[in-house]
């Protein structure tokens, strides 16, 4: 059997996350109860169209099973190519388990990003736990003991960017550069909107706009530069949303939305979604244990998925006069604002009832 891919990267949804952030770009799903069975019979359905495949059986909260370790070591062993563990971990884990930071560690993991809002209250909020902020400030005492630097990142809206002095408050009550330096690592932080999908498009109404970036204290401003090599805001947060309506609403362009070595993520129930946005019914391309790998693989390659399709045969320019607000002022990168014009293209047909 011909090769498809030289790489294909799989992702198991196999226990979903015990937060519901309301940022979340990959939205919220029910959380799955699956077993090792399932991790590897989901390889066994891909593994003839990859020359190199990787399994991972997770894609929203790492390390979220009590068998982490196990999981970690069967993912390993079905996967020709292993990425190391990821910057991110289970702050819910972390904090119940005295072996799992220990554990992270021992991978060489030596940096962790954790997500604040603002202030306790505001983080729980966004979080959607109560106690989550508790448990990232414990989390970050148990990171630096165990010689992994916490690199922080706080989502910003009109709502909570105020609360922006009350994370460089934390940052020097808690001494998170010197305590860090102090085994050799290195402290470091970063403000953001997120990309505008998944939960965080319900948040458009209170997406920034250029003003609200004189809020932003200077301390989190010169990490954020820092963060992303950049040297001014503007080019963190992007664009008003009018600018980009005027550049783009004439845009005949149009996209295909199929890479070379793709990552797919699989839920619970076995959809199977390109990641390139949140799992939404638009982007599916077909359900594993209905259709075979190799079918789902070619809608992917032919860009089957109402939104592959729509990408496909609708120009950006339309996109952007359909769903687009030329008075708006929020800020957006042109790549996340195509995806959200995409998005919301695709729900407005659904709900007109035409299907692609």
């Amino acid at each position: 059997m011909e090769k498809r891919f030289q790489h294909l990267t799989v992702c198991l949804d196999m226990f979903g996350c015990p937060n519901r952030c309301r940022h979340c770009w990959l939205g919220h799903a029910p959380n799955g109860h699956l077993n090792e069975q399932d991790l590897i019979w989901v390889a066994d359905q891909f593994r003839p169209y990859a020359s190199s495949l990787e399994l991972f059986d997770w894609y929203r909260e790492p390390d979220y099973s009590d068998d982490y370790r196990t999981l970690w070591e069967l993912r390993k062993s079905l996967s020709d190519t292993v990425t190391p563990h990821f910057e991110l971990m289970s702050v819910w884990r972390a904090v119940r388990d005295s072996a799992y930071v220990p554990w992270l560690a021992s991978l060489g993991v030596s940096k962790v990003q954790l997500t604040l809002f603002g202030g306790e209250s505001s983080t729980d909020f966004w979080t959607g736990r109560r106690g989550a902020y508790r448990e990232i400030l414990q989390a970050m005492d148990l990171l630096m003991e165990n010689h992994i630097s916490p690199r922080i990142q706080v989502f910003v809206n009109k709502e909570n960017i105020n609360e922006l002095p009350l994370v460089e408050e934390l940052i020097r009550e808690k001494k998170l550069v010197s305590r860090c330096a102090a085994f050799g690592g290195e402290f470091t932080a970063f403000v953001h909107t997120g990309s505008c999908d998944g939960e965080n498009a319900n948040h458009y109404d209170i997406w920034p706009t250029q003003e609200y970036l004189a809020k932003i204290p200077s301390m989190l401003a010169e990490y954020t530069l820092r963060h992303f090599q950049v040297q001014n805001l503007q080019e963190v947060f992007g664009e008003p949303e009018s600018s980009l309506y005027l550049q783009l609403q004439h845009d005949p362009s149009t996209e295909s939305f199929v890479e070379d070595n793709p990552v797919l993520y699989v839920d619970s129930r076995f959809n199977v979604y390109p990641n390139l946005t949140a799992p939404a019914p638009y982007w599916c391309l077909g359900n594993l244990k209905e259709r075979s790998a190799g079918e789902i693989l070619d809608n992917y390659v032919q860009g089957r998925s109402m939104a592959q399709t729509v990408r496909r045969e609708v120009s950006l320019g339309e996109l952007v006069r359909a769903c687009g607000d030329p008075n708006s002022n929020r800020l957006f990168d042109k790549g996340d604002y195509t995806m959200y014009l995409l998005n919301r293209y695709c729900e407005k047909k659904i709900q007109e009832g035409i299907a692609l």
